[in-house]
């Protein structure tokens, strides 16, 4: 961090139980993937109510494992070479390249400035023949009209893949995030609502997929595969140690960050209620002031979703500079960053790989014209602190 912010992105997420879990696992002297790494997989399966939980070492990894295995030869029904998978262009970097590297053809979808996720009336525009899946990004924990989407994903046989690496816990009509589609991703990096340091978790509905991610996840070893034994059997003239059954990575996550990501996970309800009350009380307390609400406009959940919010996602509502407004936020004290990277259309990367040209993303480039978020904090703040926060943005215009 080059500069001190009274208000961080990140405070420091730990607690000293986590990491004195952490330290137990490291006194054992077996730090690699093990037993902590599967007690995490099965509580998280449990809480969340999802079928298959395997654990990573980043939420972006968990993406790519599920592009992968919807094109791996074990998969009865999988993706062919130019498929179409629809994305909003409101996305983050690897939600976007595992369908670019998985021999697929992305179609950028526009988003809802409202409720910063994918405008549906958009993504029935770019439904076409070619169009077999839908990699979903819930917006800094909230959602599109997920009753709606599912309507239209089972009508036209697309798969739906849930990047839910923002939105751990939120749920839609009581119903979990992460729980809607055939995969979901999940991320535990530091900023996020529970963190083990670096990782991530992918979930699935049937054994089929999850026999391929186990072994997408290691190398594409036979190790741990409910079959490992017929496999050795009919390859005896290798070392059944040693066989290599499909195409593989090395994603594992260690024991070390499963037991700090299981230690937060634990209390993944306490922490998503401080976060929303903190959130409101600093998101009310902003709009009271005449000067801020006239300048700045805060999105609020979508109807029947009950967030788990990320951050406090903002637009500023007149023709201001954003560049100076940001610049002046950030030098009274308050660190922000977009809205995940704003209209990714406008990246450099795009024009490179030549994903898009002449399409205009109207309601993405409010996003990225208009937004910014600013951190929120896990621990109770208080008066002093939210006034602070007033002074600041009332200060900035």
């Amino acid at each position: 961090m080059l500069k001190n912010f009274f208000y961080p992105l990140l405070e420091d997420p730990y607690r000293k139980k986590d990491l004195n879990k952490a330290i137990k696992v490291i006194r054992t002297g077996k730090i690699t993937i093990g037993k902590y790494t599967k007690n995490f997989e099965n509580k998280f399966t449990k809480k969340i109510k999802t079928k298959f939980s395997l654990m990573v070492n980043s939420g972006s990894s968990a993406n790519l494992l599920a592009l992968q295995c919807l094109i791996n030869p074990y998969r009865k029904k999988r993706l062919k070479k130019g498929d179409s998978v629809l994305i909003p262009a409101v996305c983050w970097s690897t939600s976007l390249w595992p369908i670019i590297q998985s021999g697929l053809k992305p179609v950028f979808v526009d988003i809802d400035p409202l409720t910063l996720n994918i405008d549906i009336k958009d993504l029935i525009k770019k439904i076409n023949k070619k169009t077999k899946a839908l990699m979903l990004v819930h917006v800094l924990g909230n959602c599109t009209n997920m009753s709606q989407l599912m309507k239209i994903l089972k009508k036209n046989k697309i798969i739906l893949i849930e990047d839910t690496c923002e939105s751990l816990g939120s749920k839609y009509k009581n119903k979990y995030l992460g729980t809607f589609g055939e995969f979901s991703s999940f991320s535990f990096y530091s900023s996020h609502q529970i963190s083990s340091g670096e990782g991530g978790m992918i979930t699935c509905r049937n054994n089929e997929d999850y026999e391929i991610l186990k072994a997408l996840r290691a190398h594409g070893w036979s190790r741990g595969l409910k079959n490992e034994k017929k496999i050795a059997k009919e390859n005896k003239h290798l070392d059944p140690r040693f066989i290599f059954f499909n195409s593989g990575f090395n994603l594992r996550p260690t024991d070390i960050s499963a037991s700090i990501g299981l230690s937060q996970f634990n209390d993944l309800n306490t922490f998503i209620s401080l976060r929303n009350k903190n959130r409101d009380l600093i998101v009310n307390s902003l709009r009271k002031n005449k000067i801020v609400n006239n300048n700045f406009y805060f999105i609020e959940a979508n109807k029947n979703v009950k967030p788990s919010w990320f951050g406090i996602p903002i637009f500023i509502k007149n023709k201001y500079n954003r560049k100076k407004i940001i610049k002046n936020i950030e030098k009274r004290g308050i660190e922000t960053r977009p809205i995940i990277s704003g209209n990714f259309i406008r990246q450099p990367s795009i024009r490179k790989y030549k994903l898009v040209q002449g399409i205009k993303f109207l309601n993405s480039d409010i996003v990225n014209n208009h937004g910014f978020f600013i951190g929120l904090p896990t621990k109770k703040i208080n008066n002093i602190f939210v006034n602070k926060i007033i002074k600041t943005f009332e200060k900035s215009i």
